[in-house]
């Protein structure tokens, strides 16, 4: 099976579901209370797992009750965790997250263990060679991201960063590039264009691909996903559905999207694909609790 290696984070969420959320100093009573594992990177690995993927995890955890429940729960998933590292200094990560009726959510998330997840880990992983993609996010520092895409194009590798949460980018992080997958808000904040419509999405992919990226996704929420490069644009629309909580959304799209390339999926197919489990996730509560499985997934 083609390999995939999702190198992130991994925390534990404690989300409540309330009518509204909090105003600043507000305190909202009624809510409803569960914990559930998340954190991109794990998040990204089970979509990928959950959909047919053959998943390596890199990521480094605390040596806590957190920690143990994240790995045992990834091992139950398929999910292979050799190269999870533990570090006894710092608590797992942890995400406190807020979500009303709507499914909209703010979260907050106290790294841990997740910044410590550095250059001299990734040289530890002795088969990353034989990923043929690999999926990062930004929840883990930069100069880990910068050393592996640098690993990554030294290796004729795909590499796919999907930059959440959202900061500045630098062009040699950028140039070569495969794939880059950010939604609106993701998008302004790398490119200074305001993203509404497939015009301005045409103009922030155009952005990216002169940074020297090869394929740009910008997701669009309700409104789908749009694919450009420099031979080819489309706009996948997404289903309609009624959305609960939109936490782990974007996660379960590169997840999915991932498994789809490496099965070779032409790219109008693998968006949609991955459009379609994104659509499937926000129904369902939690991050990793709403992710489905390839048999939920009808093309």
């Amino acid at each position: 099976m083609t390999k995939i290696f999702v190198i992130g984070s991994a925390n534990t969420d404690m989300v409540i579901k309330t009518d509204q959320l909090p105003k600043p100093g507000e305190t909202k009573l009624g809510g409803h209370f569960f914990m559930n594992a998340g954190g991109k990177g794990a998040n990204q690995a089970v979509a990928a797992a959950r959909l047919g993927g053959n998943v390596t995890l890199i990521a480094k955890l605390g040596n806590d009750i957190f920690g143990k429940q994240t790995i045992a729960a990834l091992n139950s998933e398929n999910i292979q965790t050799g190269y999870i590292f533990i570090d006894d200094q710092s608590p797992s990560g942890t995400a406190l997250i807020m979500v009303n009726e709507e499914g909209e959510n703010c979260i907050a998330v106290a790294p841990g263990a997740n910044a410590n997840l550095l250059p001299p880990d990734i040289d530890k992983v002795k088969k990353f060679c034989e990923a043929a993609i690999i999926l990062v996010q930004l929840e883990i520092p930069l100069q880990t991201i910068t050393y592996i895409a640098k690993t990554a194009k030294s290796n004729r590798q795909k590499l796919i960063i999907n930059p959440a949460p959202a900061q500045k980018l630098g062009n040699d992080l950028l140039d070569g590039l495969y794939l880059i997958t950010p939604n609106e808000t993701e998008t302004h904040v790398l490119t200074g264009i305001n993203v509404w419509d497939q015009k301005t999405a045409s103009e922030a992919a155009a952005s990216f691909l002169s940074r020297g990226v090869e394929n740009v996704i910008i997701t669009m929420g309700n409104q789908g996903a749009y694919f450009q490069n420099n031979d080819f644009k489309i706009m996948i629309p997404a289903p309609k559905v009624k959305a609960m909580d939109t936490t782990a959304a974007g996660d379960v799209f590169s997840g999915a999207l991932t498994v789809a390339l490496t099965e070779m999926m032409d790219w109008e197919k693998a968006i949609r694909f991955a459009v379609q489990a994104a659509s499937i996730s926000v129904t369902r509560m939690g991050a990793q609790s709403s992710i489905p499985y390839r048999k939920e997934i009808i093309l």
